[in-house]
């Protein structure tokens, strides 16, 4: 019994090693492909990665030039802010998507957004969610530390050292765990969307005969709001909301 459960172990361990290799020729074939300016031939093994289930910022960034090199611009977008959803403070990314947005038609001003919310997002976009789960877990252990130093002293300077100082690293686990669900949440939850027709328009309500609010372009970025049937109600950089088929649109 135990020769048959080593047997199917190095079974999958292998299995596993064989798969990740395949994964590796295909990001260096299209690294290659990529080199040699065959930016369509990049983008196919680009696509194969993701359709295996593999994500990452410099996957998606990679992918973002190809479609760049090849004038696909709504493609560019669209990976671009996957990659910097992934890793929101790249220079390069955000670089790249910029010269990107000014390829596109429309030119929305957003809101201006209010100071405290600018500090918030930048101290919040510092960490990946990974890295800040890290600390939460690193605060909780020298917590636990700490609680055993004020259980286990006799000292009543250790002890109350140990009480206070147990307090912050406590405080730091609980807010460093909340961003990082959050972040967690914000990754996982679709709610950004790039829209993918040349040229629609946004609807009233979620139906062809509703009234026509306004028109948008192919590259630019929405907020999704709600969800009836195949329509989404979607919020624009400066405010205007209005309904959407989901045909148009492709999540982020």
């Amino acid at each position: 019994m135990k020769k048959l459960v080593l047997n199917i172990l190095l079974i999958l361990i292998f299995a596993g090693s064989v798969y990740s290799t395949g994964i590796d020729s295909l990001y260096y074939k299209a690294n290659a492909a990529y080199n040699n300016q065959y930016y369509e031939d990049a983008v196919k093994n680009y696509l194969k990665i993701v359709d295996a289930g593999y994500e990452s910022a410099d996957l998606y960034y990679n992918m973002g030039n190809a479609y760049f090199k090849s004038d696909d611009i709504p493609s560019a977008i669209l990976y671009y802010e996957k990659a910097l959803k992934l890793r929101p403070n790249d220079e390069d990314i955000q670089y790249n998507l910029d010269v990107a947005n000014t390829k596109i038609v429309d030119k929305i001003e957003p809101v201006p957004v209010l100071f405290y919310k600018k500090w918030w997002r930048s101290f919040y976009n510092m960490f990946t969610a990974n890295i800040w789960a890290m600390i939460s877990v690193g605060g909780l252990i020298l917590f636990i530390v700490l609680l055993a130093f004020y259980l286990l002293s006799r000292s009543i300077r250790v002890r109350k050292l140990s009480f206070f100082t147990g307090l912050v690293f406590l405080a730091i686990t609980l807010f460093t765990f909340t961003v990082s669900l959050q972040k967690y949440r914000h990754l996982t939850n679709e709610r950004e969307a790039i829209v993918f027709t040349p040229t629609i328009t946004v609807k009233s309500s979620p139906n062809q005969n509703s009234v026509d609010l306004f028109v948008i372009h192919e590259g630019s970025k929405v907020e999704l709001r709600d969800h009836v049937g195949s329509w989404y109600e979607i919020r624009i950089a400066n405010g205007s909301v209005g309904w959407l088929p989901e045909s148009a649109l492709k999540q982020i």
